[in-house]
This record gives C-alpha cells, structure tokens and sequence, in this order.
C-alpha cells in the first residue's frame, strides 16, 4: 500500500499516476473572458502506456491498482457523469521563482477535507474523499489520475480517433479484420503510432493531433475531482492499456485559481498571465505535473481584439479573426517540456520594434561563428534524449549566434525598453551562444509583466517575463537579469531537474552563467574591470547567504532536501514537492547561492576555461533530458 498524501502540508503533492499512463501531447482550446475572469474551453491529452505498467504486463502481471492502492470502495453510481451537450464558450474548430516555482496563491477554497460546493456536487464533481479503487462485479477498474486544482470540470469522454479521414496510415491493416473489440486497440494503436513518429515528421504530426483533437467522441467518461486531483475511469477497463488513449476534457478555471492571475498592466489595462505558481499549471488546465511527463502541446487561445496572447511556443504567432472582435492565437511546441513549463500572457501589449542600430547589431552578429566555437562542430553524433526535432542537429541552429525576438510591454513603458532592453537582448543571446554554444530554443519574446509580478523575472520556453523594476537600474540590472533567464534555456528548460527539490541544478547555474555572460556581453570592460565587477557580486552574494543561512530554518537550506531518496517515485509515479508549499521559501535564494559559490568553487580549481568547455560537453550529452545532481 502507498502511503497517503496529506495536502494540508507544506509539500507539493503531484498526483498523476505516470508510471501507469504518461501523457505525450496536449491540444488546448481555450476563450480568456476577462469580464468573468474565467478561462474555459476544451483540452485533449494523448497518451502512451507507462513504463511500470508495459514491464508489469512483459511478466505477466495484467492487472493494475489505482494510485494509492487503497480497500476503500464505491459504486458505481456515486461517480460523476455529467452530460453536457452545450458549452458555448468551447470550439472545436479550428508554450520557478524564475523557471516555475515561485509565487504567492490565493488560498484553498475547498475545505479540509477537499470537498465542493453543492453547486459543484450538482454540475458532477464528488469530492476527494470518493477517490479510491471502483469495484466492478468484484475487479477493480483503472483510474487514472490527474493533477488538478481550482478547475471546474465538465464533461470527460473518449476521442474517436478512428473516425479521422486519413488516418488509416497509421494503423496496421493486419489487425483491422475484427471490428468489435479491437476497435478500442485500433484506436490506442493510432495514438501510439502517431505520438511515436519520427523527429522529420513533425509537421504531419501536428496536423494530425489537430485532426483528432476535433474527432467526435465515442462515449463519456466518469471522473471525480479532489482538492489536488482529477481522476478519470471507464467501466469494465481495468489496465492502462485498455484505457482510451485520446481524451477530452471541457472545463473552466476559477477567478480564485492560482495558476494565473488576472490583473492590470502598468496602463492600467486588464491582463492575465502565468506568474510561476508554487502549484504550477495545475489550476491552469489538468495535466501530468511531474518533470517525467514530457510533453509537447498545442494551444488556439481565443480573446477579444485589442488583446495580445504570448506563450510558450516555437512560432510568433499571428492573430486571425474569427468574428468582428474576437481573435484566435495558435502556438505549438515540437520539444518534450513537463507541463509546468507552460507560460501564457494575454494583455494589452505593445511590441517594442526594433531601431535600426539594434538590427545592425543583430545583423552583424546573427551567423558569426567565434573561434572559441570550434570546438562545437564534434556534436554532430546523435543526440541522447527522445526524438524530437532537435536544433543542435541542426547546421543553420547550430550558426546562429542570436536567435529572432520580440519585446513587448505595457504601452506606457514602451520608451524605456527601446532605451535599455532592445539593445542589450542581442548582445546577451550573442554572449551565451558563446559560452554555451546552440540555443536550444528558436526563437524569443520578452516580456515586461504587471507590477504584481513577485520575481525580477522567470524563463519559460521562448518566453522571458521580466520585472519592470530592472529598467531603471541601467544596464547593468537589466543586463544581468536578462542573462540569467537566458541562462535557464540551458540550465533550468532544455536540461531540467528530475526531481524539483533540487532546484540548485537551475538556478545555481543561471546565477553562476549570468556573471559570464554579462563580462562577455560587455565587450568593451578591461579584463580588471570584470574581474572586479564579479569579485564584487561574489561578496555581496555572500552576505546574503550568510544571513539566509542564520535567519532562516535549517531544513530550508538543504541542496537536496530528500537526500537519498532524491528522485525516487511512488509505485504510481506520484510524488511529492518537499517544502514545496511552504510560503517563507519564495522568498529565499539559499539554493541560487550555494549553487552558485558550488560551482565557481569547481570553476576556479580546474580554471574558469577548462570548467566552460566542460559544461558546453554536458549540455550537449544531456540536453532535452532530466538530470540529478549526481
């Protein structure tokens, strides 16, 4: 039996039962209503059998417990199953206090023992306490389970993905000759077979998600919600490889949801965005919350004109009208992230366009290659992570010493970033690149985020939120926060941590580069200056250390928290966040300090040029992959 897990608690539950199913692909569908302060639509997930689960059935073990195993049972008929025919908000038709960790939430609104209003009870969502095993005529069905919290779920059903014109490529004609209960297999075939296509294939992929993303669903599904959790079954299935494959889900948040928060710009303008929740994505849409689930996504997001919606994705996307007034914004991502890496922004943003020197600038250094880069030409052996298509397979990547971005701010702002920000942003993708070599990402928008944001800033994939409060400071605090976030493209987004305690692994690194890269961006520092200006920071970081160390409490100081049991999983997958909860942590920086002076502590042993060409090797062995500290 696994052990229970208390959310009342100063650690994160993650709940999804990953080792069982684990989610490849998400198709987000979604109206941002800034009148009710509600996001609302649709979102399919595509699945894949867990790793447990396929070693499991290899021994013969064909049966499957749910996540915690537990005796307690229910009928049948206490499981929600709510018929919804008309949700007119969705449509069918048609991308750390830095990196995902940070923020303040607004409190539970479910009492203790993470039961809803009667409202709730009667639109289909039972409380948490109903979350255990089913029994059907003596077996068990498969639950699955996923992270979610402060969403109103509304209806859950199987996808047909069969029913897609085209889609006979993917399955094999050897096993279409009987139709009755091998049409569910067809169906998990067709999703395994288009989840697993090649890296060159991509775009064939994308188009086929969004086909079966509309397909018309083959019967609704019964779930209940908790206060961290959605879980979701279907009668008479009782392993996850039976479990429909394709899903789809109509759901709203709640203006209390603390995945985003709704407030107003700088101009005094409404605005939502994701300002790196202690919870992550979890109020935000339900999902596969632990670094393992791997995914990519992608998102048509749907506001009223005049609005702007930036997100993690690799295109820039362009608005296109939909009716007088409303406008729809599509972004995709082709590189595995964890869901929490997930960053929308919808405001009234201005793009600050580029002056003609910045372009210069830009264009002078875009495909320049240093002679300290030449070393970067023997990674042209295949890399270790899953197949996706991978920029540093790529010659013209692999050249580009600055990748294209955009800035956007508050229109009341947008002076003083063509002042400060413009400029710095191709020196400091230039200095990285140089340190590091390929971006691991194509492209970047900056943003400069409400005065409510808690951070100086926080990198997302393709998407940097920047404090305004680093604009004033001259070029050096905006410079050195920019090359921070920067930074987490390598440390933090395209090689991330297995196990979230161990956040050092982003941050130590982001604050032990941005010191490099910020000597690098200024070309025009002596070599004493720089070594004084570093010399400086060192200090000044220490003092902080040292008093973080003495005024706050022991266990928060720990690098690895969990100790030897860092990264372990529960038979299930699901895990928790240690101290992830705990409201005094936001605001420490003990894991950005010890990381730091850790690894300037090694850099300075073997010598700053041997530890650089040492790193630049480890991203390129473990990029797009989860690490621990060993």
């Amino acid at each position: 039996m696994e052990t229970q897990l208390d959310p009342m608690t100063d650690d994160l539950p993650l709940m999804a039962n990953t080792s069982y199913m684990l989610v490849k692909h998400y198709i987000l569908d979604l109206d941002v209503d800034f009148k009710s302060k509600v996001i609302e639509g649709i979102i399919v997930l595509f699945f894949e059998t867990g790793s447990r689960y396929r070693k499991n059935s290899s021994t013969g073990k064909g049966s499957c417990q749910s996540q915690f195993g537990e005796t307690c049972k229910m009928r049948a008929s206490e499981l929600c199953h709510t018929p919804v025919t008309n949700v007119s908000a969705c449509s069918s038709k048609t991308e750390y206090n830095d990196i995902a960790v940070c923020g303040k939430g607004e409190e539970d609104t479910s009492d203790k023992n993470g039961n809803h209003s009667n409202e709730e009870q009667a639109s289909g969502i039972s409380s948490s306490k109903d979350c255990c095993d089913i029994e059907n005529h003596g077996n068990k069905d498969f639950l699955l389970v996923l992270d979610c919290c402060d969403l109103s779920v509304l209806k859950v059903e199987e996808v047909d993905v069969a029913a897609v014109s085209g889609i006979e490529k993917f399955t094999r004609s050897a096993e279409l000759t009987d139709v009755s209960k091998e049409l569910e297999n067809l169906r998990n075939q067709i999703v395994h077979e288009l989840v697993t296509l090649p890296a060159d294939r991509w775009k064939e992929q994308l188009y086929y998600f969004t086909r079966c993303s509309q397909a018309p669903g083959c019967g609704e599904l019964l779930f209940t919600t908790g206060t961290w959790s959605l879980e979701i079954r279907k009668s008479g299935i009782q392993t996850p490889t039976d479990f429909p494959h394709a899903i789809r889900i109509w759901y709203k948040t709640k203006p209390e949801g603390r995945s985003v928060t709704w407030t107003t710009d700088q101009s005094g303008r409404p605005c939502v965005y994701t300002m790196g929740s202690p919870i992550n994505n979890r109020a935000l849409f339900p999902c596969q919350e632990p670094p393992i689930a791997l995914s990519t996504w992608q998102a048509s997001v749907r506001t009223a004109a005049g609005f702007v919606v930036l997100m993690s994705g690799e295109n820039s996307a362009e608005p296109v009208q939909l009716r007088e007034g409303i406008l729809s914004w599509y972004y995709y991502v082709t590189m595995p992230m964890p869901a929490s890496t997930f960053t929308i922004a919808v405001g009234c943003w201005q793009e600050v366009k580029q002056q003609s020197f910045t372009a210069a600038i830009q264009t002078n250094i875009e495909f320049s290659l240093p002679s300290s880069q030449a070393d970067f030409r023997w990674h042209e052996e295949i890399c270790g992570h899953v197949e996706y298509p991978c920029r540093f397979q790529n010659p013209a990547a692999r050249l580009q010493a600055v990748i294209p971005y955009r800035v956007f701010a508050p229109w009341c702002l947008v002076e003083h970033c063509e002042e400060c920000l413009l400029q710095l942003i191709p020196q400091c993708l230039s200095a990285a690149y140089t340190t590091l070599g390929t971006h691991p990402f194509s492209r970047l928008d900056v943003l400069i985020v409400p005065s409510n944001f808690s951070s100086l800033g926080m990198a997302s994939p393709h998407i940097i939120f920047l404090s305004q409060s680093v604009l004033p400071g001259g070029n050096h605090l905006c410079g050195t926060r920019l090359c921070h976030e920067i930074a987490h493209a390598w440390f933090g987004l395209a090689i991330g941590a297995r196990d979230w305690t161990e956040e050092w692994i982003s941050e130590g690194f982001a604050t032990f580069l941005e010191d490099i890269f910020w000597a690098r961006a200024q070309q025009q520092l002596s070599h004493d200056e720089v070594r004084g200006q570093r010399e400086l920071k060192a200090l000044l970081r220490w003092r902080r250390l040292r008093d973080e160390v003495q005024n706050s409490e022991e266990e928060l100081q720990v690098l690895r928290p969990k100790k030897e049991s860092t990264g372990e999983l529960s038979e299930s997958g699901a895990s928790v966040v240690k101290h992830g909860l705990k409201a005094e942590k936001i605001f420490m920086q003990v894991h950005y300090l010890k990381g730091y002076f850790l690894l300037r502590s090694l850099a300075r042993t073997i010598g700053e040029a041997s530890y650089l060409a040492s790193l630049r090797k480890f991203v390129h062995r473990f990029h797009g992959q989860l690490v621990l500290s060993q």
